[in-house]
């Protein structure tokens, strides 16, 4: 096994993969394509068209409905996904995707649980291989209906209209940006705590004094970053309502902020998004 390091907030570089891949003669390749720790979105595209014949298997379990992933054009091998992120479902569910050309090459299953086949084998007849969870099933049914009644071009506009908007708050606060300044960061954006701010302190204040929970850094960055995510059944008001609380807890902890831009720009960005799309 090879493992491509990357530092905490980059972005892979498909061509650096698909060296390493060539180098060592891989023949598995596993990546993230929406890290939600940093905000990064990996060009999986790219990723396989860089790594060849190898198997590329992408974990897609914030991305999928968020961000586009075109698995049979892109010739994705194998995707993973899950049913409480932009799918907007409770969690319990996972979906697998599998090429046509690698099922005659999956090794037995070493569980019922996870026996890809019998699965399959099931679902084409319309049955379950197990009991299933039929509950969040038909959460998840519901919940696939609204995004494809909307459209899924729709969907990706959207996060990308809302990341622009949470971008455009935190920049006009003065706070520094830490995943990606693009729209390709269109599942969650990531910001520093400002300096003198102690980040689990700024968490625990925003949820107890205002009602608003973030999520925090997780390894070395716990303590250091904040992330407002704004994936599956969230709108511009949730987004707004969250940069407020952020720009008022800063405030009373302490820090040195630009006060009162933050929801106008972030309106405007929104806005303005909508008029270019």
């Amino acid at each position: 096994m090879q493992r491509i390091a990357y530092e905490w907030g980059e972005v892979p570089v498909p061509d650096e993969v698909g060296a390493a891949v060539a180098e060592s003669g891989a023949r598995i390749v596993f990546c993230t394509q929406s890290e939600t720790s940093t905000g990064v979105v990996a060009d999986v595209q790219g990723l396989k068209a860089a790594v060849g014949d190898a198997v590329l298997v992408v974990d897609a379990i914030s991305s999928l409905g968020a961000v586009p992933l075109d698995t049979d054009a892109w010739g994705i091998d194998v995707v993973v996904g899950g049913s409480q992120k932009a799918l907007m479902s409770p969690p319990g569910l996972a979906m697998a995707s599998v090429a046509e050309r690698l099922w005659p090459t999956l090794p037995p299953a070493r569980s019922f649980y996870f026996d890809w086949a019998r699965a399959r084998k099931a679902q084409e007849v319309f049955d379950a291989a197990f009991t299933p969870a039929v509950s969040l099933i038909r959460g998840l049914d519901v919940a696939l209906g609204m995004l494809l009644d909307g459209g899924l071009e729709a969907a990706f506009e959207r996060h990308v209209r809302l990341g622009r908007a949470t971008r455009a708050g935190l920049k006009a606060m003065g706070v520094e940006l830490f995943s990606p300044d693009e729209d390709s960061s269109s599942v969650v954006t990531v910001a520093r705590v400002p300096d003198g701010i102690d980040g689990t302190e700024l968490l625990r204040h925003l949820r107890d004094r205002h009602g608003v929970t973030l999520a925090p850094g997780q390894g070395g960055l716990k303590g250091k970053i904040f992330r407002i995510g704004h994936i599956g059944w969230f709108d511009i008001f949730d987004i707004t309502a969250a940069l407020a609380a952020v720009e008022l807890s800063l405030s009373e902890l302490g820090a040195e902020i630009e006060r009162g831009f933050a929801v106008t720009r972030a309106f405007e960005a929104y806005e303005q998004s909508a008029r270019v799309a």
